[in-house]
């Protein structure tokens, strides 16, 4: 190869070398500007709303299906045969104490009274005819004692009869609201016929649920559970009144009875409630917002803002264990003290060490992305 040959081969690979170093200087230029730049430009902030974590009073509790009762309730049966000649039984309708429900026939008793009546009359003034007569003499002690037990008698079957006139009429025990009925005038009911059921009308009603024996064992005469129809529904307090002696062997669980004072607070007698009953003593506990609490691979977690050497509130990545939901509001266990600043809202956002700014405290010259 000839000599200008290798001269034109060297210039060829200097002038590549060069314009390579060329390109790498204005890379790196590009690239320390960009630093430059960056460095410059304000730290990425998410807005969320700070609160703080706040102590409270709970007490741990329990779920238990309950039946309401009424504080008395009776079926109506009817305790001799006969024919009906009156009834009132309207469905729903309210009656007095000793308000005439059914009334059977009583014509034949009436009669018989009548009669008895005559006899007892009779015998009355035969024993006064006696008394007198053996007050002068002309009779022995013997026939006064005979007439007066014959007028005891005559009596104690008139008070037999009217006995059994009022067996044949059958009246409210109670004040009651009147359930449904099937019985009509001219039915003639055999002995022990199933009339309707009354439920009484009082300002306070039972409530009747079933709880394990662990539970039963730490509940009292005077503890205060909640009653509630529904979850959607809010609750009522409720007194327990008294508490089985027995535990149910086949569920090894406990019956208790609670009352509440106004009735028109919970579903009528017969339907079903649910009643939260309390374990154990009231404790401290954490309180947050609903919001706050996030769910993870790792477990429930929140984002505790904590400031910074600079001072600056940065979000913490907070393992806790959470507990019972109250409303707006979940109970922490473990993990987070009353006082301590959490992201309450927005969270969902954020990062560990992210730079973060309250919504109604934003720090001024910088704006939250």
């Amino acid at each position: 190869m000839k000599a200008s040959h290798w001269v034109a081969s060297l210039a060829l690979v200097a002038a590549v070398v060069a314009v390579g170093a060329g390109l790498a200087a204005k890379k790196k230029a590009d690239i320390q500007k960009s630093i430059e730049e960056a460095a410059m430009m304000p730290e990425q902030m998410e807005a969320v709303i700070v609160q703080t974590a706040r102590e409270v009073e709970h007490r741990r509790t329990t779920t238990a299906v309950g039946s309401v009762l009424a504080l008395r309730s009776v079926t109506l049966k009817n305790e001799v045969s006969g024919t009906v000649a009156k009834v009132d039984l309207t469905p729903g309708k309210i009656v007095e104490a000793g308000e005439v429900l059914v009334a059977l026939d009583v014509s034949v008793e009436e009669a018989e009274l009548r009669a008895l009546d005559a006899q007892a009359a009779l015998t009355e003034t035969n024993l006064k005819r006696a008394d007198t007569l053996v007050s002068s003499s002309a009779t022995s002690k013997k026939d006064l004692d005979q007439a007066r037990a014959e007028r005891d008698v005559a009596l104690a079957q008139t008070e037999r009869t009217k006995a059994m006139i009022a067996r044949k009429i059958i009246r409210a025990p109670f004040r009651a609201r009147i359930g449904l009925s099937d019985v009509h005038p001219g039915q003639y009911l055999e002995e022990g016929t199933e009339l309707t059921t009354l439920q009484g009308v009082d300002e306070a009603v039972y409530v009747d649920f079933s709880v394990t024996q662990a539970v039963a064992a730490g509940l009292k005469q005077g503890d205060p559970v909640e009653v509630a129809g529904s979850s959607k529904e809010t609750p009522v307090t409720a007194t327990i009144e008294a508490l089985d002696a027995r535990i149910d062997r086949a569920t090894r669980s406990g019956w208790v009875r609670a009352k509440v004072a106004d009735a028109a607070k919970v579903p009528p007698p017969g339907a079903s409630v649910q009643v939260r009953v309390p374990l154990g003593p009231p404790r401290k506990v954490v309180a947050i917002p609903i919001s706050g609490l996030r769910r993870g691979p790792q477990g429930d977690h929140v984002f505790v803002v904590i400031a910074d050497k600079e001072g600056k509130p940065r979000a913490s990545t907070r393992l806790v264990q959470s507990g019972a939901v109250l409303g707006d509001e979940v109970l922490i266990e473990k993990g987070l003290s009353a006082g301590e600043q959490l992201a309450a809202s927005g969270s969902f956002k954020l990062r560990e060490g992210v730079l973060v700014a309250d919504m109604g405290k934003a720090p001024q010259g910088q704006q939250a992305q």
